[in-house]
């Protein structure tokens, strides 16, 4: 029951989505839910279409996007298991998230885990080096977007 809120809940977060996409995007959220490792290209598309910054049919093109803009750690290929702190790089880069001096300057995936912590989004007892499951995703979106929300962005 718990599982299933949180899924419902999320939907309900996520309807920043037209009514079409939602059906879309209602099963890839169910497919990445259960995902016990995401891949960097899994990561691209959901956290790409969730802060608005365009709709992938096919991952590779999310993937593609996000690493011409430098959102994602260097030398990530899109098959490869997303890691904590390459996620918090970009849900910093791509929901536009403000950080601290050292962010500001350098950008790097250990900064922006660090800020993701700093901002709650991110329990601070995690590894940076984890690799990230499908629900461990939805829940840091989801929190972005409770702040977001709070703060008026949304």
């Amino acid at each position: 029951m718990k599982f299933h809120c949180k899924k419902v809940a999320l939907i309900l977060i996520l309807g920043i989505f037209s009514m079409p996409l939602l059906a879309q995007t209602a099963a890839r959220l169910e497919i990445l839910l259960q995902k016990p490792e995401i891949t960097w290209a899994d990561a691209a598309v959901f956290v790409l279409e969730a802060s608005e910054q365009g709709v992938y049919r096919n991952p590779a093109d999310a993937f593609a996007f996000a690493l011409e803009r430098n959102w994602l750690p260097k030398g990530v290929e899109s098959e490869e298991t997303a890691r904590l702190n390459g996620i918090a790089l970009l849900l910093m880069q791509s929901f536009d998230l403000e950080g601290g001096i050292f962010y500001s300057m350098m950008k790097s995936p250990h900064h922006a885990y660090r800020e993701l912590v700093y901002k709650r989004i991110i329990r601070g007892d995690s590894d940076p080096h984890m690799a990230v499951s499908g629900e461990e995703l939805v829940l840091m979106i989801s929190r972005i977007l409770s702040i977001q929300e709070a703060e008026g962005g949304i």
